[in-house]
């Protein structure tokens, strides 16, 4: 009697087991870089996955799509607004395409570091920004991880300063902003999609890019690249979003136990990343990159040729408010 009664406990656990499974709330998480644990991306989800399927027992089943499986940045911006994909981390680009004042973080030569940039979009700033862009497009944001510091990188010459940028051909993200930049410091830009860039290198429609140390090694971008200048002109960002219809069908305790997950997968994202900004030269000189350094004053011209320009389109596209409140930011945490 003891058997068949642990046999009768044994299949009614194994019965509750596959009916919480096929009642859990599905959770497609899609970002871009590759399914390893060297990339920031994957390593970050794959803790988002544990952590919230722990807090949750289940209730949440999470499912990752690393290396853009479910599409690129437009499909996954169109996908959070429509609820079939209900969770992504994606970078600056398609973002700014679907909700323009996203692009004022494409300004030029701001940040001084980590710390700045951090603080700015863990602030005020970047709640008012998140807040905004859950009103106009549905899409609700946790917050920012690194996307990498940019840098430009060609296979043609070294880049030391703006005039050699002179006739090169450059990919950009697929958002006007990223053109102006480019083409202010003189070379002439062509927006290539995420999953495209490796192979438009390859067969040399464009010369070169512009892309974090992160991403630079993640695509193998250095196999189709020989120079890469350190001239650090944007601090780029992935941000952590949500289908605010998925988070809006969630219990209150399950929505705790995504916004606690998501810190977390933050916390490792910004890490890990940063990490592999501070070592950009040891890291690409060993993948056979010339690296280029950028001195401070060459960097200062480099902010002269740019930020007017782009700072111009900026506004000529999302009004004042935005780029003086950026400024505004990062004034009072220089005044700390």
């Amino acid at each position: 009697m003891k058997t068949m009664s642990k046999l009768m406990t044994a299949t009614a656990v194994v019965a509750m087991t596959a009916a919480s499974a096929a009642s859990a709330k599905e959770l497609k998480y899609a970002h871009f870089q590759a399914a390893d644990l060297s990339s920031p991306k994957h390593a970050a989800a794959l803790a988002f996955e544990a952590c919230v399927e722990g807090k949750t027992s289940g209730s949440i089943d999470v499912q990752i799509f690393p290396a853009s499986q479910l599409g690129g940045g437009s499909e996954i911006m169109e996908g959070l607004q429509l609820g079939t994909v209900q969770m992504a981390a994606i970078h600056d680009g398609p973002i700014s395409a679907v909700y323009k004042p996203f692009s004022v973080l494409a300004m030029p030569y701001l940040f001084d570091d980590q710390a700045m940039a951090w603080a700015v979009m863990d602030g005020e700033f970047g709640d008012a920004l998140a807040d905004d862009m859950l009103a106009k497009t549905g899409i609700r944001s946790f917050g920012v991880a690194d996307n990498g510091v940019r840098n430009f990188t060609n296979n043609v010459k070294p880049v030391a300063e703006p005039a050699d940028m002179e006739g090169l051909k450059m990919r950009v993200m697929t958002a006007p902003v990223w053109v102006t930049l480019v083409e202010s410091l003189g070379a002439s830009a062509t927006p290539v999609p995420w999953p495209e860039l490796p192979g438009a290198l390859q067969q040399g429609v464009v010369d070169g890019q512009e892309n974090g140390v992160t991403n630079i090694v993640n695509a193998s971008l250095y196999q189709h690249q020989k120079y890469v200048s350190l001239d650090g002109h944007v601090f780029s960002w992935h941000a952590y979003l949500m289908s605010d219809m998925f988070f809006e069908s969630l219990t209150d305790d399950e929505k705790k136990a995504v916004e606690q997950c998501v810190e977390i997968s933050k916390t490792i994202h910004r890490g890990m990343t940063a990490a592999q900004d501070a070592n950009a030269t040891a890291i690409l000189s060993e993948k056979g990159m010339e690296v280029v350094p950028v001195s401070p004053e060459q960097k200062a011209m480099f902010r002269a040729a740019a930020q007017p320009a782009v700072r111009e389109y900026i506004v000529s596209e999302i009004g004042e408010d935005w780029p003086n409140r950026l400024d505004a930011a990062v004034e009072a945490y220089k005044a700390q």
